[in-house]
């Protein structure tokens, strides 16, 4: 780990430890320098700009779920400390709504939710990042309904006119991370699995997919086996039937004592114009920023296949975009 601090072992263990003193130890402040002074973190929900405003958003996190974990399931990387790395790293994540905060008066509830973190890494610092944190999840698990919440964030935040725009292309910038993953097979693979649901051939579930695969989707939804693959990518595909899909970073690993794996950063943009998971067709642009992760083992019908799956977008962004063509609208 040339330039990295010595106590780190090896990237996934700068990645797993720098999350764990940041939010568990109450580390805050060490993101003056794990994180560069002008890092764009792009989410759904919008960009924040440099350290401090994430320092601001960690504490008031914080603040609401005094007791907030995350456990560090994997960490998907490519590239070199001589040039970039770019982690993907998936996180189980947990607590208790304790306090007043951004969603609303403190319930008392507990919620657990994946987040998929993309950090890219040099000299010991993070200086560009993509993150989904499965809003939606937390949401239904507080007891409220995501468009509701979306319609409630709206209003609190001026009306569609002036409130903050979800992350879409004509406000996103341009960050320092330049890579584009790796060319390993199984990234290659899962990227023509993803591509091809995209385009609709939905038949093709049977044979990348294990019978028993399990599944960890937007929403905080677990599943099992063909009809949880079926469910949600047909709901998404079937919502936004015409927007085009893109994916702008794919990463496959082989490792020892862990099964082949993929991570892929996509989107689709397009109108909702189709019935699917987000109801009644709007006719709104929408942007939605999507994070993946895949591992394969040796069952399935060709021998190889996905045997778990992690998916996560913000509902509560997508809502909110449609939501907000509605008001603008009427």
């Amino acid at each position: 780990m040339r330039n990295f601090d010595n106590r780190w072992k090896d990237f996934p263990d700068y990645i797993v430890g720098i999350t764990r003193e940041i939010w568990e130890d109450r580390g805050i402040g060490t993101l003056n320098h794990y994180y560069s002074d002008d890092i764009p973190v792009r989410s759904p929900m919008g960009i924040q700009r440099g350290n401090q405003e994430v320092i601001a958003s960690t504490m008031a996190t914080v603040h609401e779920f005094p007791d907030r974990e995350l456990f560090g399931e994997d960490v998907i990387w490519s590239g070199s400390p001589e040039t970039q790395l770019l982690s993907s790293h998936r996180i189980i994540t947990t607590g208790t709504h304790s306090r007043d905060g951004q969603f609303g008066k403190a319930t008392g509830k507990r919620f657990k939710i994946r987040v998929i973190a993309d950090c890219a890494a040099k000299d010991n610092t993070i200086f560009d990042e993509w993150l989904i944190r499965d809003y939606g999840g937390i949401v239904r698990q507080l007891g409220m309904k995501p468009k509701s919440f979306a319609r409630r964030l709206i209003a609190k935040e001026g009306g569609a006119a002036t409130c903050v725009q979800p992350l879409n292309p004509n406000n996103d910038v341009a960050g320092d991370y330049t890579g584009k993953g790796n060319d390993n097979e199984w990234g290659s693979r899962y990227a023509n699995t993803l591509q091809r649901l995209m385009d609709k051939e939905f038949s093709l579930i049977p044979t990348e997919y294990d019978r028993a695969v399990q599944t960890e989707y937007a929403g905080a939804q677990s599943g099992i086996s063909h009809q949880a693959v079926d469910e949600f990518w047909l709901g998404l595909r079937s919502s936004f039937p015409r927007a085009t899909f893109k994916i702008h970073h794919q990463i496959g690993m082989d490792s020892a004592m862990l099964p082949p794996r993929a991570a892929i950063r996509w989107s689709l943009d397009g109108v909702h114009e189709g019935w699917g998971t987000f109801g009644k067709p709007s006719g709104a642009n929408v942007h939605v920023m999507g994070l993946s992760h895949a591992e394969y083992g040796p069952f399935g019908e060709s021998g190889v296949s996905i045997r778990r799956e992690c998916a996560l977008y913000d509902e509560i962004a997508i809502w909110k975009q449609i939501l907000m063509h509605g008001e603008l609208d009427s």
